[in-house]
């Protein structure tokens, strides 16, 4: 993506990054177009200390600001606080991703001079560079977040224009992880992860991970099934179904090990999640699976990844539980249509 370089060295942005991990991914793409429009720019990120398990494998960043307040409280004790902390650092934009009141506050009492973000939640006071989102001039989340990083006026950046995500990986750790875990290194690798934070509506069910495991294992492949604490009950569903031939770490890893056993894998296959978009960060051959969510608004951003999905009419519907509670575009989506997606991959 080439942009016209500015006159400003060395200017100093706030991001306030997203709470969730596949957004915080995309993120890296607005990290990437400020640093190509002005290479000396220094950019910090204000976001939950989880996420330096991201932020610290993305080159653009100088550093994390942790936010660590209470989910759903507005903490405006803490906010003050942080706020007064950070106007030694002379910020000259915030840059809000989140659309929340709650995520502008810490840029207006830092005394951050220009703070840029959506219009959301009355925000007028707190941004003075608000923007009006236009959901079809902008239909991705990283156009979104990287408009915000342009004159308002500019164009929307094609998909195509994007560097894509591209997250570091720890060699050493591989190698540790692979050992701690048994892991063959002559043996192919492949890694399910059948979570998704947002809701069971973006589950594929755990009966068709269960045949790809027994097919992929059939074929000499190694399996991991990796998630969160939170998809230890799916995980152990999958095994249950396959007579336990994965290797399920859910809730075993941290992020940053999760990372490092994604870079490890030839093959990575995943509902639409934070996992599948770091599989993406890492240019592993991927298999993203779509139901009640848009590969055209949150799409892998690799150029090796197949999209499973089928067309039926309530698709996409964006809830978190199917309103029609049949769950068809997951349940309809077979097991031998994402192996032969899998099977064209390089």
């Amino acid at each position: 993506m080439q942009r016209t370089a500015v006159s400003d060295p060395g200017k100093k942005y706030l991001i306030v990054g997203p709470s969730w991990v596949g957004d915080m991914v995309m993120a890296q793409c607005l990290f990437h177009a400020l640093k190509q429009r002005n290479v000396d720019c220094q950019i910090d990120v204000l976001a939950p200390a989880w996420t330096a398990a991201l932020i610290d494998r993305m080159p653009e960043v100088r550093r994390l600001v942790p936010a660590d307040f209470q989910h759903g409280k507005l903490s405006i004790g803490e906010r003050i606080k942080l706020g007064r902390e950070l106007r030694a650092e002379g910020y000259e934009q915030a840059i809000v991703l989140p659309n929340s009141l709650k995520s502008a506050l810490v840029p207006w009492l830092a005394g951050v001079s220009t703070r840029t973000g959506f219009v959301g939640e009355m925000r007028y006071g707190l941004l003075n560079d608000h923007r009006k989102l236009d959901k079809s001039r902008l239909p991705m989340t990283v156009q979104r977040f990287i408009s915000l990083g342009l004159d308002p006026s500019a164009a929307p950046v094609a998909i195509n224009d994007i560097t894509a995500p591209k997250l570091s990986s720890d060699r050493d750790q591989q190698w540790q992880l692979r050992k701690a875990h048994g892991l063959d290194d002559q043996r192919p690798l492949l890694a399910l992860c059948p979570g998704a934070e947002f809701g069971s509506s973006k589950k594929w069910p755990a009966q068709h991970y269960a045949e790809l495991v027994r097919y992929y294992s059939s074929e000499g492949w190694q399996v991991l099934l990796l998630g969160s604490a939170n998809d230890i009950d799916d995980c152990a569903a999958i095994n249950d179904a396959c007579e336990n031939l994965a290797l399920s770490l859910a809730g075993e890893t941290e992020l940053t090990e999760a990372i490092d056993l994604i870079a490890c894998c030839n093959l990575v296959i995943s509902n639409d999640s934070g996992l599948m978009h770091i599989a993406a960060a890492l240019q592993v051959p991927l298999v993203a699976i779509y139901g009640s969510t848009d590969p055209g608004h949150t799409p892998p951003l690799s150029h090796n990844h197949s999209i499973a999905k089928i067309e039926i009419d309530c698709s996409p519907c964006f809830e978190r539980q199917c309103p029609l509670s049949h769950h068809r575009c997951m349940q309809d989506l077979l097991p031998a249509q994402v192996i032969e997606l899998a099977g064209s991959l390089r």
